[in-house]
């Protein structure tokens, strides 16, 4: 072993004085800021965790709002359509009945104006069976009267037909 036979101890103990002369000097000006770094570089990462954990958990939130406007929203559209429909029902129903009542008045109307016209469809109708029976009395009893004999007659029946108490 060479090395053994190499080995010179004034070497070595400059070697170590360096060593430590070194290691001195690395942790009085070269450590702190490596250490700083790094422990700034670690508070870095530890603050980007925390926020994008806080992040994450904003998402969450954010998310669950959506979702709750979004079942409100829902909930609000089936309340419109729920009442556009209950709207559009008595809106028929209102038409239909107000359909109904014109046609019972305009059927009414009707019945009240064929009455009026067979009222005075009869009225015309006795005036001209008066009028016709006038006629008709009127050329009988002309007739019966142009000749003496017949008036005669015509009296006698009558006075025959009178019964006296």
């Amino acid at each position: 072993m060479d090395l053994l036979n190499d080995f010179s101890p004034g070497l070595f103990i400059m070697q170590a004085v360096i060593l430590l002369i070194l290691i001195i000097l690395m942790r009085k000006f070269a450590w702190k800021p490596i250490l700083d770094a790094v422990s700034s570089r670690e508070e870095g990462i530890k603050d980007a965790l925390a926020s994008a954990e806080a992040a994450k958990k904003e998402m969450q939130n954010l998310q669950a709002d959506n979702e709750r406007i979004l079942q409100e929203a829902r909930a609000e559209r089936d309340g419109i359509l729920k009442d556009a429909r209950e709207l559009k029902t008595s809106m028929i129903a209102e038409a239909k009945a107000e359909a109904q009542a014109e046609a019972d008045k305009v059927v009414s109307q009707a019945q009240t104006q064929i009455q009026n016209e067979k009222k005075a469809a009869m009225a015309d109708l006795k005036k001209q069976v008066a009028s016709l029976s006038v006629e008709i009395a009127e050329k009988v009893v002309r007739n019966e009267l142009t000749n003496k004999n017949k008036q005669l007659e015509l009296v006698e029946s009558m006075l025959g037909d009178v019964v006296l108490n």
